[in-house]
């Protein structure tokens, strides 16, 4: 009798798994996740690149050392999803994301647990503690990918906001309510619907980061919100009663947009 039971449990134990793989081929299909590793160690950037290579979901673009090489590196590279280690030399994982315009998602790679209420305070997708197992992993790969199809398919817009660090504090700046951004020396300001922000950043890394098809550079000092244009000329774009300049090189590429 126990063991008919027990014949009967792990049938029943089959059945879920199979239901599991069920679920798990709908919500990778179609998806592959451009991946970066940051880890310090090489040893272990090795393990979690084999780990990425053997997934057919994920897609490694770039490896980095540290994280003054990622934030450069990330300029040029669209990132999806990064394996970031948090105790690195000069500047941590945290320090990293806090420098970050635009953060992809995260899933926090460490040797301790020290961490793992800050980490979630990054919003982080889940935090693996070295040394990895494949099933916890893949269990985190698995909710990256959910996420990842809930945003392309719309259901969460990613763009909406983004975070800034200005005086010590991230401070959360709506995408609707940007109306342009300046250069000042080596800061930028962001001009909101509300108070100014001072951020210690460059031009160009707003320009990498924001929204290509709500956003453009119309002048080597000015980043403008296109929808909150109200009226422009030749020289210059009028936002909120405010005259900003319009270089010539950039005219027919606003005009295209504005016509489009």
């Amino acid at each position: 009798m126990k063991f008919t039971k027990m014949l009967h449990f792990i049938d029943i134990l089959y059945n879920i798994d199979r239901l599991n793989l069920i679920l798990i081929s709908q919500i990778v299909e179609g998806v592959l996740l451009d991946c970066a590793v940051v880890d310090d160690s090489s040893l272990q950037r090795l393990a979690i690149v084999k780990m990425i290579n053997d997934h057919p979901n994920l897609r490694l673009v770039a490896e980095y050392n540290n994280a003054i090489e990622t934030k450069n590196g990330l300029l040029e590279t669209k990132v999806d999803l990064i394996f970031l280690d948090i105790e690195m030399p000069i500047l941590s994982g945290f320090d990293l994301l806090d420098d970050l315009v635009h953060k992809p998602q995260i899933i926090f790679v460490t040797g301790k647990t020290k961490y793992a209420y800050k980490a979630f305070n990054y919003n982080a997708i889940d935090y693996l503690r070295k040394p990895i197992t494949k099933d916890r992993f893949t269990n985190a790969v698995y909710k990256a990918i959910s996420l990842h199809k809930l945003k392309t398919e719309g259901s969460v817009d990613d763009d909406d906001y983004i975070f800034v660090k200005s005086n010590l504090k991230k401070k959360k700046v709506m995408l609707s309510e940007l109306k342009y951004i300046t250069a000042l020396g080596d800061y930028v300001k962001l001009v909101t619907v509300h108070d100014p922000i001072i951020v210690l950043a460059t031009m160009k890394s707003f320009v990498a980061q924001l929204p290509p098809e709500r956003f453009m550079r119309i002048h080597k000092s000015y980043i403008i919100n296109i929808d909150k244009i109200e009226k422009y000329n030749s020289r210059n774009i009028e936002i909120d009663g405010e005259k900003i300049p319009l270089s010539r090189h950039k005219k027919s590429d606003l005009m295209e947009v504005l016509s489009a």
